[in-house]
C-alpha cells in the first residue's frame, strides 16, 4: 500500500475522456501533440479521490445532537430517543425528490471542489419502500446530471423505523420478501448493505438480508463491529461481502476470516471522531495481515465531512497510516471497494481520466496539512470541472 508508482516530471495524455499514456514528460511530448495542454509544474497530479462510504442523500441536519454528545449521550442512546437516523428519516421522507436533488447538487459541488470524483452513495434515510426508491432515484438522476459519479447502495436496513419498533423480524421479512425484489428489478442499486449492530440488525437478521440481496444480484457490503464486537466481520466473510466497514471492534477471528475470504476493510476515521469515542480502527493490523484498506468519509448528518483531503489526514493521525497508504486507500483501494478498479482509482492507460491536480509539491502534505483545500484543478472524464479551486 506504499507503492504509489510516483513519476517525477511526469505527464498524462488524455483523449475522449480516457488516459492514453502516462510517463516522463519528454517521452509523452515526443509521442503526442495535444491541442490543449496543462502545466502542473510544482504540483502533484493524482487520481481523483474516491469516497468508499457515504450516506449522500439526506435532508435536514442534526447540529443539536453535538451538544448531546458533548454531555455524554451515546449514538444508540440518541437513536433510541428518536434522534439520530430516525430524525433524518423524518426530514428525508418529507422532502420531495426535486428538493433532494437540489440539496445533493450543492453537496456534489463541495465534493468536486475538494477533489472527490466518485463516491459510494447509500439510501437508508427512507426506511419505507416509497422513500428508499425515491433516494435511489435521486442517485440515478445525480449520475445523469454529473459530473460526480455515484455508485448506489441499498441500505433499507439502516435502522428500525418507528412504525416497526419491537417488530424487527417483521421489518426484515418485509425487506427481503417485498423490497429487495423491487430494488433489483428496477436496477436501482449495485450493493446491498446492512447496519449490523447490537440492538439494531443483529447477525441472523443481517445474514438473511445480505443473502437475499445477493440472490437478487446485489453485492453484499456491511457496517460491521462499529460499536460492539458482534461478529460482523465474520459475517462479511461468510456471505462474501465486497467490503466490511467501520471495524473498530473486530475480533481476531474476524480479521483472519476477512483475510481468507478476500473482504476489503473500509475504514472511517471521521466516524469515531464525530461520535466522540476514543477508539479507532486498527489500520496497522489490517495492513500487516495484507487486508486491503479503503477509506470512506461516512458523510451523513452526524459526520458531515465533504473534504476527502481531511479524511486522508485523519487516517494518518488517527489510524497511523502513512500518507502513501492513506492516498492508496482513497484512490485505487476505494475503487476496488466499489468494484470500479478497472475504470478509476489510478492513472493508467485505458482508465477514465478522473484526475486531481493539487497545489502541493509533495503528496505527503495531504496527510500533514489539516483542513485546507489543496486542489487546484479537477478533471472528470477528461473534462476540466474545477479550475483554480472553483467550479469551471
Amino acid at each position: 500500500m506504499e507503492d504509489l508508482g510516483i513519476i517525477n516530471d511526469g505527464a498524462v495524455a488524455l483523449t475522449a475522456g480516457r488516459i492514453v499514456a502516462v510517463g516522463q514528460t519528454s517521452n509523452i511530448l515526443d509521442h503526442f501533440n495535444a491541442p490543449e495542454t496543462f502545466d502542473a509544474t510544482g504540483k502533484t497530479v493524482c487520481p481523483g479521490f474516491i469516497d468508499a462510504h457515504t450516506h449522500f442523500v439526506f435532508a435536514g441536519s442534526r447540529e443539536k445532537e453535538l451538544e448531546m454528545k458533548i454531555k455524554g449521550a451515546s449514538y444508540l442512546e440518541i437513536l433510541q430517543s428518536g434522534g439520530g437516523i430516525l430524525s433524518t428519516v423524518r426530514d428525508t421522507r418529507a422532502a420531495s425528490k426535486d428538493e433532494l436533488i437540489r440539496i445533493c447538487k450543492n453537496r456534489a459541488k463541495n465534493l468536486l471542489i475538494h477533489g472527490t470524483t466518485t463516491i459510494e452513495a447509500k439510501s437508508g434515510y427512507g426506511l419505507d419502500l416509497e422513500t428508499e426508491v425515491k433516494l435511489l432515484e435521486v442517485i440515478k438522476e445525480m449520475n445523469r446530471l454529473g459530473p460526480l459519479t455515484l455508485v448506489p447502495t441499498f441500505l433499507g436496513a439502516h435502522a428500525i423505523p418507528s412504525e416497526f419498533q419491537g417488530r424487527t423480524r417483521e421489518y426484515v421479512d418485509l425487506l427481503c420478501s417485498a423490497w429487495l425484489p423491487i430494488i433489483a428489478e428496477q436496477h436501482l442499486a449495485v450493493f446491498c448493505d446492512v447496519f449490523c449492530e447490537k440492538g439494531v440488525f443483529e447477525i441472523d437478521d443481517s445474514r438473511k438480508i445480505l443473502l437475499t440481496g445477493k440472490r437478487f444480484g446485489l453485492l453484499p457490503r456491511i457496517h460491521a463491529d462499529e460499536l460492539y464486537s458482534l461478529g460482523g466481520a465474520e459475517l462479511a466473510a461468510e456471505v462474501g461481502a465486497v467490503s466490511a466497514d467501520h471495524l473498530l471492534y473486530i475480533s481476531p477471528s474476524g480479521l483472519q476470516q476477512m483475510k481468507r475470504a478476500g473482504v476489503l476493510a473500509t475504514l472511517l476515521p471521521a466516524a469515531p471522531l464525530t461520535l466522540m469515542v476514543d477508539k479507532y480502527a486498527d489500520a496497522r493490523s489490517f495492513i500487516s495481515h495484507q487486508i486491503p484498506v479503503a477509506l470512506g468519509s461516512d458523510l451523513c448528518p452526524s459526520c458531515w465531512l465533504e473534504n476527502e483531503q481531511l479524511l486522508i489526514a485523519l487516517a494518518c493521525y488517527k489510524l497511523k497510516m502513512t500518507p502513501a497508504e492513506a492516498l492508496m486507500a482513497a484512490t485505487i483501494n476505494a475503487a476496488h471497494s466499489i468494484k470500479m478498479q478497472h475504470e478509476i482509482g489510478s492513472l493508467e492507460e485505458g482508465k477514465r481520466a478522473d484526475i486531481a491536480i493539487l497545489n502541493i509539491p509533495d503528496y505527503r502534505i495531504l496527510g500533514y496539512r489539516l483542513g485546507a483545500n489543496m486542489v487546484d484543478t479537477v478533471v472528470k472524464s477528461g473534462r476540466i470541472v474545477v479550475r483554480d479551486g472553483a467550479l469551471a
